[in-house]
C-alpha cells in the first residue's frame, strides 16, 4: 500500500483500496480501537451466514407484533434506539437502534445455538483470518479490530466468499425505502435508505461519505471515530480507525476526508 499523509490532530488509521489495484495507507494499520457501532457489520453479515445456512430467515417473527428479523436488522422496527421498547409500528419509521440490533443478535442465538459473539468469530473472523477482531459485549457496538482486518473485511464485502453474491446484493439494497429518519450526528433525512444492517449513501446531502461516491455506497460509521464503507459501482472501499471519539471533527472532515481518499487512489 501506498503511505499517504492526511491532516488529522489525532492518532489515526486509514486504509483504502480499489479494484484498478490501487491502494494507500495512513497510520499504523495493526493498532486496534474500537468499533462502536461498525461492530453492527458484523453482526448483520454473521445474520447473512445464517440465513444461507438455512437456520433463519429476515422473515422469521421476532418476539414484539408484526416485527421480523429484517425489521430489527434494517433499523425499521420502530423500536427505540437504547431500549426494547416498540415506539411506532413497524415498517414506518427509520429508527436507528442499538437496541434492535441486540434483540435481532438475540434471534441468531436461538437460531444457531451459538453465543453472538462466538458466532461472528466462527463465521466471520476464523475463515477470514481476522485475527484482531473481537465482540465480547453488546452486538451493536462492542467490538474491537485493527484496519488490516477490516479491509479485509470490507473486501470481502466486495466480493462475497461466505455467502453468494445474490445474498449480498439483497441485503446491501434499501429495505423498507420509503421509511424517513436519522442518521445520527448526520440529521434528518427524507427518506433513509437501510440495507440489511448497511446504511445506504442513496440520494443523502451532508453526508459522512465522499461527495463523488455513488449512491449505492453503503456501510457504516461508529461513535468511536471509525468507519467501513464499499461503493459497489466505483470498486472503491476505505477503512478508517481513531482515538478520538466521534464529535465535530469528524462530522466537518469525513466527507472531505473520503474525497480526498478517493482522489489519491484515482491519480495513482
Amino acid at each position: 500500500m501506498t503511505p499517504q499523509v492526511f491532516s488529522i490532530p489525532f492518532r489515526a488509521s486509514i486504509l483504502a483500496e480499489n479494484d484498478a489495484g490501487a491502494s494507500l495507507a495512513s497510520g499504523d494499520a495493526r493498532e486496534v480501537f474500537p468499533l462502536a457501532s461498525v461492530t453492527k457489520l458484523f453482526t448483520a453479515y454473521s445474520a447473512l451466514i445464517a440465513i444461507s445456512r438455512g437456520l433463519v430467515t429476515l422473515s422469521a417473527p421476532a418476539p414484539y407484533p408484526g416485527v421480523t428479523l429484517e425489521h430489527l436488522l434494517s433499523h425499521a422496527s420502530g423500536m427505540a434506539m437504547g431500549e426494547r421498547a416498540i415506539t411506532r409500528p413497524p415498517g414506518t419509521r427509520r429508527i436507528y437502534s442499538n437496541a434492535g440490533i441486540e434483540a435481532a443478535a438475540d434471534m441468531l442465538e436461538e437460531a444457531t445455538g451459538t453465543e453472538i459473539g462466538r458466532w461472528i468469530e466462527e463465521t466471520i473472523a476464523e475463515p477470514l483470518g481476522l485475527t484482531s477482531l473481537t465482540v465480547e459485549g453488546s452486538p451493536a457496538y462492542s467490538g474491537y479490530a485493527h484496519a488490516e482486518d477490516l479491509i479485509l473485511f470490507a473486501r470481502e464485502l466486495s466480493y462475497p466468499t461466505l455467502i453468494n453474491a445474490e445474498l449480498l446484493d439483497l441485503a446491501t439494497t434499501v429495505h423498507f425505502p420509503h421509511l424517513d429518519g436519522i442518521v445520527p450526528g448526520y440529521g434528518n433525512f427524507r427518506p433513509c435508505p437501510w440495507g440489511i444492517g448497511v446504511e445506504i449513501k442513496g440520494d443523502k446531502q451532508a453526508h459522512w461519505t465522499a461527495p463523488s461516491s455513488s449512491g449505492k455506497t453503503f456501510g457504516h460509521f461508529g461513535q468511536s471515530g471509525s468507519f467501513l464503507w464499499v461503493d459497489p459501482l466505483s470498486g472503491e472501499r476505505a477503512v478508517f480507525l481513531g482515538e478520538e471519539p466521534f464529535g465535530p471533527w469528524h462530522r466537518d472532515n469525513w466527507s472531505a476526508l473520503n474525497e480526498e481518499i478517493l482522489h489519491a487512489m484515482r491519480g495513482q
